[in-house]
């Protein structure tokens, strides 16, 4: 059986200070219930990232997207053998946190803001190489958007 890899937004919600805000997921969640895990969803056919993302931001937590960037393309395959693969292309967006509430309660049971280093027991086993994506990208000296960087080459 042959199938082809989704593309998936994922989003590092943050607010411009620091903090990033993290999710629980409920009894309701597709895997992984009670551990912690920034936003995400599927790019719809005809849809940009941008309007993805936004999309997402304001069904999982109420809020407006007020900057969004793009900081990676993960490659992501779960299970030996694989049993999902996707294609995560990851966001930094800045929110503002007097706007953000639980907005999918079926999916979510709790929202907490966190600072990097200080994040929640039980993160969801996707969680880390997302928020190691943030944190290079929130690093102070951090090359430009587009910048080429010769290590990678």
């Amino acid at each position: 059986m042959t199938s082809k890899p989704s593309v998936s937004c994922v989003f590092v919600c943050h607010d411009g200070a620091g903090r990033v805000l993290l999710a629980r997921r409920g009894a309701g969640a597709r895997d992984e219930p009670g551990a912690w895990d920034c936003g995400a969803g599927a790019l719809e056919y005809g849809e940009t990232f941008e309007a993805a993302v936004a999309r997402e931001v304001r069904e999982e937590y109420s809020a407006a997207a007020l900057e969004i960037e793009t900081i990676g393309v993960r490659n992501v395959l779960r299970g030996d053998p694989v049993s999902s693969h996707w294609v995560a292309v990851v966001f930094a967006v800045r929110v503002d946190p007097a706007e953000v509430a639980i907005g999918e309660p079926h999916k979510f049971d709790e929202l907490g803001w966190f600072a990097p280093g200080r994040l929640p027991d039980r993160p969801h086993s996707q969680l880390p190489e997302s928020l190691a994506l943030f944190t290079a990208w929130a690093a102070p000296g951090r090359p430009a958007p587009g910048a080429c960087d010769d290590r990678q080459g």
